[in-house]
């Protein structure tokens, strides 16, 4: 059951992350016997944000890419059933490049990459995997006719590159993952949509009685982060909603908001709301100015 959650959870994140550069299909069915592919990007045209910043997904996101994200080591079977996948969607291509009359282009069939949380070495054996020059441990790459690789989750390197991969695995490198998450910037432009969907998946495994243990680490660790994410969105809020009383009282006792009234503001938020209200309330304009406007 949880395994579910989770797979939604993969194709939520990954369409979240991938949504800024190009279109985004979850889900995708193809045709002949009814397969899903979890995740179908199509990089845009013009690229106009920075893949770079989701690193190693961004370098996946530079093509057209098939991405199937497993909860549980991936099988050699279901590893056979994602190649399945890519060859009927080549095989779509192909036909309707016919059908118009047009060459399909080598760079427009997608490549296949199987996230798996672990992979062992008689699994990569089994496939005749081989490493890149140029590309991080933990990435195998099949014959290049299959356009396919085995992404081991497990064995990448613990570096901002990998990160959001990382957030993929199971155990111990899902929970340094989110650790190195929780510790990004505020202002980083993947930070707080992630770490929402992390606390949506925290909710929908509360709810099942039947936790594996990675399952129940994981709502451990997200506990502390959870609570504190959001304690700081409280303090914001009470934050912005004293910013709101301090520019209505100057408002309605001045008219407008000036140059001069403006630069108070930061230092009147200083004092607790029982000590401004007053002071906003009694003082003239000039008085206001000389009091907060030397600070």
């Amino acid at each position: 059951m949880t395994r579910f959650i989770h797979d939604e959870f993969a194709k939520d994140y990954l369409e979240e992350l991938l949504k800024p550069y190009g279109e985004v299909k979850s889900s995708s069915k193809i045709s002949g016997e009814i397969k899903e592919i979890d995740v179908l990007f199509t990089p845009s045209a013009q690229q106009t944000s920075n893949l770079e910043l989701l690193g190693l997904l961004g370098r996946l996101a530079e093509s057209p890419a098939i991405l199937e994200p497993f909860r549980n080591a991936a099988s050699g079977d279901e590893i056979c059933d994602c190649i399945q996948k890519l060859l009927e969607v080549k095989a779509l291509l192909r036909r309707d490049a016919k059908a118009n009359k047009t060459r399909l282009q080598e760079s427009d069939i997608p490549k296949l990459w199987v996230l798996s949380p672990t992979a062992s070495p008689a699994l990569l054996s089994s496939f005749n995997v081989n490493q890149k020059s140029g590309w991080l441990p933990g990435v195998y790459f099949l014959g290049d006719a299959l356009r396919t690789a085995i992404i081991a989750i497990h064995q990448l390197p613990q570096t901002p590159e990998t990160l959001w991969l990382r957030i993929l695995g199971r155990g111990s490198v899902q929970s340094q993952a989110i650790v190195e998450l929780s510790a990004l910037p505020l202002n980083h432009p993947y930070k707080q949509a992630t770490l929402e969907l992390v606390y949506n998946l925290r909710e929908n495994l509360r709810i099942n009685q039947n936790l594996e243990l990675d399952d129940r680490e994981l709502i451990m660790r997200l506990e502390p982060l959870y609570q504190q994410d959001r304690e700081r969105a409280k303090q914001e809020g009470k934050q912005e909603g004293e910013r709101l009383v301090v520019e209505n009282l100057l408002q309605v006792r001045f008219g407008s908001l000036d140059k001069e009234l403006q630069a108070i503001i930061e230092p009147v938020l200083a004092l607790l709301p029982e000590e401004f209200t007053p002071l906003l309330m009694q003082l003239s304009r000039e008085e206001l100015i000389a009091r907060f406007g030397r600070h």
